[in-house]
């Protein structure tokens, strides 16, 4: 499983309806890619088409999708976010990942 912290979700939700993103045809996509500074990076997207080997998570109107080459790096992730004057915005908490690099979009496992 993947999750999500409340105030992340509420996040994601005040910037969809300010983008006019209906969470009702729409998801959150999570996947991680390689590059960045510690040998893989996060991505989070909105899409509108899940695909048939897609993980799908569902909390309240929020639908998340993991792709099956991401789910083996994310399982057990959070995604969280952080605001104020030294917020860090949207960033992960993966159990998985054995090095982040400082700015915590990056991770190797």
């Amino acid at each position: 499983m993947v999750f999500i912290s409340d105030q992340a979700k509420s996040k994601l939700n005040s910037i969809m309806k300010e983008e006019g993103i209906s969470n009702e045809i729409s998801f959150i996509r999570f996947g991680v890619k390689k590059g960045g500074c510690s040998s893989f990076s996060y991505e989070l997207t909105f899409d509108q088409k899940q695909k048939k080997e897609d993980k799908l998570f569902q909390y309240g109107d929020m639908k998340i999708l993991v792709d099956k080459n991401s789910f083996p790096y994310l399982a057990g992730t959070t995604l969280e976010y952080s605001g104020g004057l030294n917020g860090k915005g949207f960033y992960f908490k993966n159990p998985n990942a054995k090095h982040t690099c400082g700015c915590g979009k990056s991770f190797s496992s």
